[in-house]
């Protein structure tokens, strides 16, 4: 199967009957075969999800009228949806990062490799330290230095770069400032957060020594959308490493980096894979 004549259709909508149906009949009616199709149904709050992939090799109509004819259905049936075609739209990807450089060395391998299909469009941060990084991986670098008494206009200077490189996602890869809740708003893609704990638990800063003190037999880390409440964003990913009461805080920290990677890229990758619906704070994540 060629890959770069597949199609991924996300929607959701309220639940009903015959769903299901007018999404298949469609696309069979232009001549597409689904190759992969998984749903969920939130039974409590009755909202249908679903994502389909299917190959456009034998497309009967073209890409134009096949999406005119979804977006049909999807209107009919009070759908939100999501239609990308392979080759096309490749999303863009802004790193905004401090000093930690552990989730973006990771993230720029990964994207050298091949795992994560967006071209990442540059690196912002508010300190000098990983410049070498990104002239290492030929990734443009922007330093922009943020204080209390500068953050308005520091921002706004971000904002004008992610829009003028068209960033569809915005990665804080261990980006050790605040957005304002004026800053997410205007940006119109979406930020994922890399948060080092297992959120709910010990939200804000210094989450391991919180944890250390608290003699926590679990710790994690936890990838979540940025929203205007502080790391109380849509969770994306998280997992977990044992400790016990021999590790010290640095131990903590150390095992916390090696999920902190992990748990980043396994989110970025479900995004731009367009396995990701977001509701309600919480998101449904397929396979």
């Amino acid at each position: 199967m060629n890959n770069q004549k597949l199609g991924t259709l996300l929607i959701s909508c309220p639940d009903r009957q015959g769903l299901v149906a007018a999404l298949a009949q469609v696309l069979s009616a232009h001549g597409v075969n689904i190759v992969d199709s998984i749903q969920h149904t939130d039974r409590g709050a009755e909202i249908f999800f679903q994502r389909i992939v299917f190959d456009l090799s034998e497309i009967a109509t073209d890409r134009d009228t096949l999406g005119a004819a979804i977006e049909e259905v999807t209107t009919r049936f009070s759908m939100k949806y999501r239609l990308r075609f392979a080759g096309e739209n490749r999303k863009k990807v802004a790193l905004f990062v401090s000093k930690y450089d552990h989730c973006l060395y990771d993230l720029l391998l990964r994207h050298q490799m091949g795992e994560l299909d967006c071209d990442i469009q540059m690196i912002v941060s508010n300190h000098d330290a990983l410049a070498p990084v990104a002239r290492q991986f030929n990734v443009p670098f922007s330093l922009l230095v943020k204080t209390k008494e500068t953050k308005a206009q520091v921002e706004a200077q971000e904002l004008a770069l992610l829009a003028k490189n068209k960033v569809d996602l915005l990665v804080l890869a261990r980006y050790m400032q605040i957005l304002s809740d004026d800053f997410i708003r205007k940006f119109s893609g979406d930020i994922i957060n890399i948060h080092h704990s297992f959120l709910p638990a010990f939200m804000g800063g210094r989450p391991h020594h919180r944890a250390h003190e608290r003699g926590v037999k679990l710790i994690g880390a936890t990838a979540h959308y940025a929203t205007a409440d502080l790391d109380e964003g849509p969770i994306i990913e998280q997992d977990v490493i044992r400790c016990s009461h021999r590790d010290e805080v640095s131990d903590l920290v150390r095992k916390g980096r090696d999920l902190e990677k992990i748990v980043l890229a396994r989110a970025v990758r479900a995004h731009l894979d367009d396995r990701v619906l977001a509701y309600d704070n919480k998101t449904i994540v397929f396979e």
